[in-house]
């Protein structure tokens, strides 16, 4: 096989990153033909086409942003060799791309990256979308960990890796009540508007069968599939809210929000996906090590099973 060409290599990142081959072309003081006859040498050899055009703007292929990530390494690489040659330093960066699926609790991705949030040596890059576009990233090393609240398969084609990183109770969470008045579970359920995940979540479902075989008819305020929108009609309204207590794990603290009661066998899991690698990113394997207390973060984990244990002794 032919070495690859740098030169061409650092055309196609040049266009890559700018997303316009005339502006790249300008930066770069060569012509749009040249440029474009370097870029369409790379990718005869690699095979692939790395760009489709849409109108006046160039987007990159799924080859293309495997090629712009390894294109990102090999020139910080050269940077990285220039500083410590040249300046006597080294640039010990090391990156970690994470993509969370739109709807997860934002609290939850918090916590999950919280022991690299303030390293130096570190570059975090969170990409959110849904969890089809997400594999799809996964799947061509343009993300290195997908977090969901839904466990995938792996099949012949995807040899994905799913690993449950963390499991919490589901709560029911509204405005603080007056002092001493407990809410009444499950009677109180029918007499309160609820704030519900829809229809197609894991953990409607589960209510919606434990309501069916309660014989209890509940009052509907909103179906919510977002839990960043969850969080704030719960604030903000008086409707009583179904959701782990980490996506609210704030308003608890503070008191702006407070926790009824604690489901009894519905739980909301947490899962980490990776694709199977020679080798996995120490910063990802660190991550995946953790406790599960320590991934939900520890007070809210504490509320949580103190209040689980009130509601067993109470029933």
């Amino acid at each position: 096989m032919a070495r690859l060409n740098f030169h061409h290599l650092h055309y196609f990142w040049a266009v890559a990153r700018e997303g316009h081959l005339t502006r790249a072309a300008g930066q770069l003081n060569v012509s749009q033909s040249a440029l474009s006859a370097q870029i369409k040498q790379l990718e005869d050899q690699l095979g692939r086409p790395l760009f489709t055009r849409q109108g006046r703007t160039l987007q990159l292929t799924e080859a293309g942003r495997v090629a712009l990530a390894y294109a990102d390494t090999i020139f910080a690489a050269g940077n990285e060799l220039v500083a410590t040659l040249r300046d006597g330093r080294r640039l010990e960066r090391q990156v970690l791309r994470i993509g969370a699926v739109a709807t997860l609790s934002r609290n939850f991705q918090e916590n999950f990256v919280r022991p690299l949030l303030q390293r130096a040596d570190v570059e975090l890059v969170l990409q959110s979308g849904s969890l089809t576009e997400l594999l799809a990233r996964l799947s061509v090393h343009t993300v290195d960990v997908v977090l969901s609240n839904s466990p995938v398969q792996a099949d012949v084609n995807h040899p994905w890796r799913c690993r449950r990183v963390a499991r919490q109770p589901i709560s029911l969470v509204g405005q603080p009540r007056p002092s001493g008045k407990a809410f009444r579970y499950p009677d109180e359920l029918a007499e309160v508007p609820l704030l519900l995940p829809g229809r197609d979540n894991e953990i409607r479902a589960g209510f919606d069968l434990m309501c069916e075989q309660a014989g209890l008819r509940c009052r509907v305020l909103a179906e919510v599939d977002d839990m960043a929108m969850m969080r704030l009609l719960a604030r903000d309204t008086d409707g009583v809210a179904l959701l782990p207590a980490v996506v609210v794990r704030d308003e608890l603290l503070s008191g702006a929000l407070q926790e009824y009661a604690v489901v009894p066998h519905l739980f909301e899991s947490f899962y980490a996906i990776t694709v199977q690698r020679h080798f996995e990113p120490p910063l990802l394997k660190a991550l995946l090590q953790r406790d599960e207390a320590d991934v939900l973060g520890k007070a809210v984990i504490a509320a949580g099973f103190e209040e689980a244990s009130t509601f067993q002794k109470i029933e």
